[in-house]
C-alpha cells in the first residue's frame, strides 16, 4: 500500500471512530509515575514548518483545549525506535558509542532526501501530519538498521510494536473525551490537504526519550549529518 492510500485509509477509519465515540484516550499521558523510556533515531522539521503546525493546533485548541498538543520542541519524525520505551530502561546499562557506530555504518551513502508535509491524518488515539519523502532513502535506512542491529548482541526492540514505514509527525493525542467532536472533525477535514511545507533532511538525532518525546525528559545522545 502506498503512503497516500495508507494515510487516507487511516484518516477515514479514525474519523468514523471519533464520530462514533470509539476513539482511544491515553490514560498514561498525565501519569507522573510513568517511567517508560527508550532510545530513538529521529528527524526534526524546520522551525517554520513547526510554526505552521501550531497554527493548525491553535484552531483545534479553540474547540477543545483539553487534548494533548505537542509544542514545537517535541515535534519530530521517528526514523526508528531502537529501544522502544519501557518501564525500567536505564541508559547506564548500554554503551551509547556502540549504537552510534552501527548507525554511522547504516547512514553511509544516504542521500539528502526532502520530506513534504502535506495534509493531516489520524489514528484512533492521535492526529498526525502526513509526511511524504522525496525518495526511498529513509526506508532504505530503516532496512539497513534492521539488518545491522540484528547482527549485533546490542539491546534493541526494532519492529517489536510494528514495522515503521511512514514519515508522519504526531501532533495531538487524545487525553480526554473530545469536546464538540463535530467541530473538531470539521477542522480536521479543513486541514486534510493543507501544505505545511517541505524541508531537506540534513541531520538525524539519536535521543534518550520518554513515550511522548517531551523536552524535559529527552537527552540528546548524538547527531548524524547527512553529507
Amino acid at each position: 500500500m502506498d503512503l497516500a492510500t495508507h494515510y487516507t485509509k487511516l484518516f477515514t477509519e479514525s474519523c468514523e471512530k471519533i464520530s462514533n465515540d470509539n476513539y482511544v484516550i491515553d490514560t498514561q499521558i498525565d501519569d507522573l509515575s510513568d517511567s517508560r523510556l527508550g532510545i530513538t533515531l529521529l528527524i526534526r522539521p524546520t522551525e517554520e514548518i513547526k510554526n505552521n503546525i501550531q497554527l493548525f493546533l491553535n484552531e483545534l485548541k479553540e474547540v477543545d483545549a483539553s487534548q494533548y498538543y505537542y509544542p514545537n520542541s517535541d515535534i519530530h519524525i521517528t526514523v526508528m525506535s531502537i529501544i522502544s520505551c519501557y518501564d525500567g530502561f536505564d541508559l547506564n546499562n548500554i554503551t551509547i558509542q556502540d549504537y552510534v557506530a552501527v548507525i554511522n555504518k547504516c547512514i553511509t551513502g544516504l542521500n539528502k532526501s526532502a520530506i513534504n508535509l502535506q495534509g493531516i491524518t489520524a489514528s484512533p488515539s492521535a492526529v498526525m501530519i502526513q509526511g511524504f519523502p522525496s525518495d526511498t532513502s529513509i526506508n532504505d535506512l530503516r532496512d539497513n538498521l534492521r539488518t545491522a542491529f540484528k547482527q549485533t548482541t546490542l539491546e534493541q526492540s526494532i519492529d517489536k510494536r510494528y514495522s515503521l514505514f511512514t514519515s508522519h509527525l504526531t501532533v495531538v493525542r487524545f487525553r480526554k473525551p473530545i469536546n464538540n467532536k463535530n467541530l473538531f472533525l470539521k477542522i480536521l477535514y479543513k486541514y486534510r490537504d493543507y501544505n505545511f511545507g517541505k524541508f531537506e533532511v540534513k541531520k538525524l538525532e539519536l535521543v534518550y526519550n520518554d513515550w511522548y518525546q517531551r523536552k524535559e525528559f529527552v537527552k540528546h545522545l548524538s547527531d548524524f549529518n547527512i553529507k
